[in-house]
């Protein structure tokens, strides 16, 4: 089965769960309207289903391919990004100042999930393009912004993150980069960098790098790290590709999915160019040994970006499961009145496994919608409103990048399951989406990192209050849902009040940990505390979306939902605040 997008889902959560609605009706977007959006959606619907879709088994099967230091993306993969730079969706929620449609982050990110379900491995590139505006935009100087900007906001050229190397990966105390000072203003980059996504590639005639390095004199640790802006070709002086810097690719990983991305073992300063003295030509990107904080507005959207790429794939691999369920007959089951074997869609573990596969798709995409709609919140208020709305998106972007990836490697696992042996094989797609779903929790911050990051720095946010706050706003969803009388909730406003009990309490157990110095015992519990934290919200957000619409399809997903899965939310609520004594003495064996 091919996918389809789902735009009315996606419609629905952006305007009824996340905001979108009010936002336009409050005025703070004028030049965006219901109608708008409706057509933004349905286009990128389209484009998804029908252009990116059909070339993603190429993609798969036949991979990135390079051959002397350059790569060729696979079959039609060239002509679909040239053809989805033409439709504009490059620019969508990027600055009209620099030829961006100025549209808002969300629409972005419901596009962004459009691309990533039809194709994972094409979705990822344009992801760091835009983490590289953002990074530009927000930090470099005005003569790099006007080279840079246009031609990366078009889609002309695309960009990359370049952090990891062989001896540093989640610690960039290890960094080994080096960066010198050249007289002309511009410096020298040396160095390897490995794991870097669309490092080389064939779709744009240039490639902008950001590449984090130290200086000779740089402080040690982090605090000695800056960024630079290095060009696979330097532009002349009508911008325009010019003379080959001293970058190239040096080899691709051959990787468990995503197979048609390209991710690279970039090497920097080693004669490549083979004109003048070694060293590829850099600029700096905002102050020197300041290049982490500049690395971290790409990365901040980076991960909600990839928390997106878990939904999307969580959704793919949902609708192949159910289309093969309606299919695929075997077995006598009660409500079939036909002959011969039913389809396995009427078998109850059959359906539990669906259930559970769309439940958990319709509440991530809710909170990382909600995420999205706080960044765009932030931009678009100012003062006290917007400092709380930088905190709600603060607080929700581990949260998505980590629940969002995890539920799409367990939804896709449980679409390999329902295909039985015919998910095992390549034939049905269902392979490949697990496959592909696996890279999500480990890159741009593994989950464990996206867990330590909740925990450490985003429930202390002013004094604790904010999350205290967001907990407050969750209980108004479960009276919603109390109140609405309406029959078919069973138990779901007292499973969701439950579930936000635990998270509360598991809430007040961290933050006494951190104030009384017990680091370790915080740390301990930081995963199943972030996993509580999103199944609770994840609960919450299909009850508010369930008392919006009315629906007697949506308030029998969210009544699944409470009361099949959140229940969960006590076990990890006691993994969060009593695990740390028995993990520390059980890890003694591991040593």
């Amino acid at each position: 089965m091919m996918y389809r997008a789902p735009v009315d889902d996606i419609a629905f959560a952006l305007n009824e769960v996340a905001g979108l609605r009010d936002a336009i009706e409050e005025g703070l977007f004028p030049d965006l309207s219901a109608d708008l959006v409706e057509a933004i959606l349905g286009e990128a619907g389209r484009f998804a289903g029908e252009e990116v879709a059909p070339l993603a088994r190429i993609g798969d099967e036949h991979g990135a391919v390079l051959k002397d230091a350059a790569v060729t993306m696979p079959d039609g993969w060239k002509d679909l990004y040239r053809r989805w730079v033409e439709g504009g969706w490059n620019g969508l929620s990027l600055s009209q100042e620099h030829g961006g449609q100025g549209l808002p982050g969300m629409l972005g990110v419901a596009a962004l999930e459009m691309w990533n379900s039809a194709s994972m491995a094409f979705g990822i590139g344009p992801i760091l393009t835009m983490g590289a505006v953002d990074a530009l935009e927000k930090h470099a100087s005005d003569a790099l912004k006007a080279v840079y900007l246009p031609k990366l906001v078009s889609g002309e050229w695309m960009g990359t993150m370049n952090l990891t190397e062989p001896q540093a990966g989640s610690d960039l105390n290890a960094l080994r980069a080096r960066a010198e000072r050249a007289d002309d203003g511009t410096y020298r980059i040396f160095g390897q960098k490995i794991f870097i996504t669309y490092g080389e590639h064939d779709f744009t005639d240039n490639i902008v790098h950001l590449v984090l390095a130290r200086l000779p004199d740089a402080p040690a640790g982090t605090r000695g790290i800056s960024l630079f802006l290095v060009p696979k070709f330097l532009p002349d002086d009508k911008g325009a590709p010019g003379a080959r810097n001293d970058v190239f690719c040096a080899s691709i990983e051959h990787k468990l999915g995503i197979h048609a991305s390209p991710t690279c073992t970039m090497i920097y300063g080693d004669g490549f160019a083979g004109d003048g003295e070694p060293g590829a030509v850099g600029w700096l990107i905002g102050e020197e040994n300041r290049g982490l904080a500049c690395m971290f507005t790409m990365m901040n959207n980076a991960r909600l970006a990839v928390g997106m790429q878990g939904v999307a794939v969580a959704e793919a691999a949902y609708q192949k499961a159910l289309a093969y369920a309606r299919e695929r007959r075997q077995g006598r089951a009660a409500g079939h009145d036909g002959d011969g074997m039913a389809p396995i869609v009427l078998h109850p573990d059959v359906q539990r496994n669906l259930l559970t596969m769309g439940a958990l798709t319709q509440a991530a995409r809710a909170i990382a919608y909600c995420c999205a709609h706080a960044t765009d919140m932030a931009e678009a208020r100012s003062g006290d409103a917007a400092r709380h709305w930088q905190e709600r998106a603060n607080l929700l972007t581990p949260v998505t990048k980590a629940f969002s990836t995890d539920i799409g490697v367990e939804v896709a696992s449980l679409g390999v399951q329902v295909h039985g042996g015919m998910g095992y094989v390549e034939e049905t797609g269902a392979a490949a989406l697990y496959r592909d779903a696996r890279i999500a929790p480990i890159y741009e911050g593994t989950n464990g990192i996206q867990a330590i990051d909740l925990v450490m720095r985003k429930l202390p946010q002013s004094g604790g209050e904010h999350v205290t706050g967001y907990i407050a706003e969750l209980r108004e969803d479960a009276e919603a849902v109390r109140t609405s009388n309406l029959p078919g909730f069973g138990r779901s406003a007292e499973k969701i009040a439950a579930a936000l009990d635990d998270l509360e309490a598991a809430t007040r157990f961290m933050q006494a940990a951190l104030a009384d110095g017990r680091t370790d015992e915080a740390l301990a519990g930081a995963t199943p505390y972030l996993r509580l934290f999103a199944m609770a919200a994840g609960a919450a957000c299909l009850g508010r979306g369930a008392v919006a619409a009315q629906s007697s399809e949506r308030v029998a997903l969210c009544r699944f939902f409470c009361e099949n899965l959140a229940g969960e939310t006590g076990a990890l609520r006691e993994r969060a605040c009593e695990g740390a004594e028995s993990l520390a003495l059980a890890a003694a064996a591991l040593n």
